[in-house]
């Protein structure tokens, strides 16, 4: 990454990644869960958050994942329920982050702001980021959140089986995004595309994809 691309991307990437976790935490605390308000991270001070392998991809593949909010279930007056809200609040919050930052873009193209400048580029960058980290984390994948939400959502008793695949989870995840690397077809972003292509139009009038995927 040339250096002067860092200063562009760092913000919108601190921003994604600390509301996306501070959604969890302030779910699990609204849910009566305060672990992660003791440990921390119910802030919105980025390095609260950050985890360096996770950090580092989002920077050098634009996909990534920061350090996990913890949660106490015993706190939780429906373990299984309230397990999938706070699952769903760190990509909800990034797709709240998409849909601010393409509401901005309309701004500055209805005040007529063209699409070139370090400010049009660091809040494409910000609608592309947000969405991608969103929808990533979506993937049923432990230890994305997705993966919780499915947990959540299968029948009593049919946990077992998923939990004996969660160990194996990361090291999955890292193999799909290191040989996409290799071989030059990310399959990770082959499914996250046109999701993130079609809702960042939605939001924006601009597809991201077109400049940074």
């Amino acid at each position: 990454m040339r250096f002067e691309l860092f200063f562009l991307v760092a913000p919108p990437i601190l921003f994604a990644l600390t509301i996306h976790e501070y959604a969890h935490a302030r779910m699990a605390d609204y849910l009566g869960d305060p672990t992660a308000k003791y440990a921390g991270r119910l802030t919105l001070n980025p390095f609260r958050h950050l985890d360096p392998i996770g950090t580092l991809m989002l920077f050098l593949v634009y996909i990534g994942w920061a350090k996990p909010v913890p949660v106490n279930p015993f706190y939780l007056k429906d373990p299984k329920r309230d397990m999938i809200w706070i699952s769903l609040a760190g990509p909800g919050a990034n797709i709240l982050g998409g849909l601010g930052c393409g509401l901005l873009l309309r701004t500055m193209a209805y005040l007529g702001f063209g699409y070139t400048g370090i400010l049009f580029e660091m809040v494409l960058f910000g609608l592309f980021i947000n969405l991608a980290l969103a929808f990533f984390n979506l993937i049923p994948i432990p230890p994305l959140d997705g993966s919780k939400v499915l947990m959540g959502l299968l029948p009593r008793g049919g946990e077992g089986g998923y939990e004996a695949f969660q160990r194996y989870g990361f090291i999955i995840l890292l193999g799909l995004i290191v040989l996409g690397r290799i071989f030059n077809f990310p399959l990770i972003w082959f499914f996250l595309r046109p999701f993130v292509k079609y809702l960042g139009w939605f939001f924006s009038g601009i597809d991201p994809t077109s400049f940074i995927g």
